[in-house]
């Protein structure tokens, strides 16, 4: 197992044991759990994330760290965008979709306002960090 592998298990279970709660640098801050369907395997992967709320809907930035690529994560809700998320003690269903114009710009300072680090990341690539708006399903 990779050492993202290891420390995204540690989170995970440290989620779950906590109802939702997890320490380090998500503490006091809103995470959740997306579950998705892997776009090649098929397989289901659990990705710990940090989000915001938007009234009803949980909004996740596809980061990477600042990464120069898209995390593996995002084109797995390109490829199949009915998830399902688990937040504090709550799994629901939800619709991902990607944010445009000129909303995507006011989700993405919201994470920012909440976890300035994503300020660096912003700033730190060249490609336009996707934002993802989960819906619940009704």
């Amino acid at each position: 197992m990779s050492d993202l592998n290891d420390r995204n298990k540690k989170i995970i279970d440290e989620f779950r044991a906590n109802d939702g709660r997890v320490g380090g640098n998500f503490e006091g801050k809103t995470l959740l759990l997306l579950h998705t369907q892997g776009a090649k395997s098929g397989q289901e992967r659990i990705n710990p994330l940090a989000c915001v709320k938007d009234g009803d809907r949980c909004v996740v930035i596809a980061s990477k760290g600042g990464a120069p690529t898209h995390p593996d994560w995002y084109y797995n809700v390109i490829a199949n965008p009915q998830v399902t998320v688990e937040v504090g003690t709550e799994t629901f269903q939800a619709e991902a979709s990607v944010a445009e114009e000129p909303e995507r710009t006011r989700l993405y300072d919201k994470m920012v306002e909440v976890m300035p680090g994503f300020e660096g990341y912003r700033r730190n690539t060249t490609r336009e960090i996707p934002v993802i708006v989960l819906i619940p399903m009704k």
